[in-house]
């Protein structure tokens, strides 16, 4: 059975730690900055591990 092609756009928007984890940026910080408070644009920096149901969505959609 041939191998399914991975899915670039995901590739781009996740990264796989050491230990298998899969890791994201944080959502809801790309618009309305001037809206959102400096206290919550500081919390939305950086990157969070995925929720369990969606890292099994997101591994298939890698090939893993």
């Amino acid at each position: 059975m041939p191998k399914m092609k991975s899915h670039t756009g995901m590739g781009k928007r996740v990264k796989v730690t050491g230990r298998g984890k899969l890791v994201v940026q944080q959502a809801g910080l790309r618009h309305n900055l001037e809206k959102k408070s400096s206290h919550r644009t500081r919390g939305l920096t950086g990157t969070v591990e995925v929720s369990k149901v969606d890292a099994r969505r997101i591994n298939k959609l890698l090939g893993r």
